[in-house]
């Protein structure tokens, strides 16, 4: 199967790679120094000084389907632009592409009244605020999303909310205003997948407690500002229920879709800057009066990182384009096989960079470090290896059953 990009992608991957030559890649060793001096609880200048330039420069919200908006660009077409952006983990935000905002625009996008679009959407997508998705509990196996035992009790017209939850991306981020919620309205339900639900809570709202920040293999801030958030009686009207009692799952399930190969297409593009990196560091180091390059064992690595880059991109393309075609519930054996791969992928590719870099591979001065803590925390956000091999073994013996 040929995917052939429009002429419309072809033109917006030249302006980002022009914008990422002249404004991120010059910045990156500024943001890395902000987050490290700032903190996770900070807004960090350069990012707020490129957000405007890319939006002038069009730059912006790329990731909006044809479904949401008249002329947005469909998985497929988007695919390139994100791997683009995924090059730099400073890129995404400056372009109002970045997780979680994505993910929870399009879960307002497809499952927001008409009152909390009105609200929420306008300023997220401005890039005026940010928004955190609440799910994953520390008690529990959140791989099993069944599994959450926060509670969403009706009591009259408000709902009251309580629940400890971490790894919330983005909660300590001073924009962010506003937490997708998903807890349970109905735990006696025989149906475990119509128990839970889903509401937006105001990150001002009383009882929404910023516990702490948690570190990614030692990182704050970047590559991910995780958080541990506690919520406590926390009342919110009856209208922030997403879609209606019971279809918390049913949210998630659709939401995390676009998510996962949002990440697989993001982490292809970092996988291809850090084989970038090997070259350019094994051609210049001299060992044992030779070039690194010339070591058969770095040849092979170089190799196979291209092999494993290539097919990667294209089982994710692949499957983009079936979410364009058939839906993303037709294509979730695809989209399951990407967030397996394309993680591990990453892994073994960044692995191989460190070892090129010897001891200056751990720091960060290059971004090395950083990107492998990216690369391996997708192996458990929106979902772990594990579940998606189950699923995807299921489905392929279900066709011999």
């Amino acid at each position: 199967m040929i995917f052939e990009t429009t002429s419309r992608t072809r033109e917006l991957a030249l302006r980002i790679h022009a914008f990422m030559d002249e404004h991120v890649y010059p910045n990156e060793r500024r943001y890395f120094q902000e987050a490290e001096s700032l903190g996770p609880s900070a807004v960090y200048p350069v990012v707020e000084e490129l957000k405007p330039k890319a939006r002038a420069a069009g730059l912006w919200n790329l990731f909006i389907p044809p479904k949401h908006k008249e002329g947005g660009l469909t998985v497929l077409e988007y695919a390139t632009l994100c791997e683009i952006m995924g090059r730099s983990l400073l890129a995404p935000e400056c372009f109002n592409c970045n997780a979680p905002d994505t993910g929870n625009m399009e879960t307002l996008m497809l499952y927001g009244s008409d009152e909390q679009k009105a609200r929420w959407l306008p300023p997220l997508l401005a890039g005026e605020i940010r928004s955190c998705f609440a799910m994953t509990e520390p008690a529990v196996a959140s791989s099993d999303a069944t599994n959450v035992q926060a509670s969403i009790v009706r009591d009259g017209d408000t709902y009251v909310v309580n629940g400890h939850k971490w790894y919330t991306t983005g909660a300590t981020h001073p924009h962010c205003k506003l937490a997708i919620f998903m807890g349970k309205t109905d735990a006696a339900n025989p149906d475990r997948h119509r128990q839970q639900s889903m509401v937006l809570i105001p990150m001002d709202a009383p009882g929404v407690k910023v516990i702490r920040p948690l570190a990614v293999f030692g990182f704050y801030g970047v590559p991910d500002r995780a958080t541990e958030i506690v919520f406590e009686n926390v009342r919110v009207p009856v209208s922030s229920i997403l879609l209606g009692e019971g279809r918390g799952f049913e949210i998630a399930q659709g939401r995390l879709g676009p998510g996962r190969i949002h990440h697989c297409m993001r982490l292809i593009g970092l996988a291809e800057r850090m084989l970038e990196l090997m070259c350019k560091r094994t051609l210049s180091r001299v060992a044992f009066g030779r070039p690194i390059a010339d070591q058969g064992v770095t040849r092979e690595r170089i190799a196979e990182s291209r092999i494993a880059i290539d097919q990667c991109r294209l089982l994710t393309l692949q499957a983009a384009h079936m979410m364009d075609t058939v839906g993303n519930k037709a294509a979730k054996a695809q989209i399951a096989m990407i967030k397996v791969a394309a993680p591990n992928m990453a892994c073994k590719v960044i692995d191989w960079v460190i070892q090129a870099f010897g001891g200056g591979g751990t720091n960060n001065d290059v971004g090395v470090a950083s990107a492998y803590a990216t690369a391996r925390m997708l192996r458990l956000a929106d979902g772990p290896d594990e579940v998606h091999r189950n699923a995807i073994a299921k489905l392929e013996l279900a066709k011999y059953a």
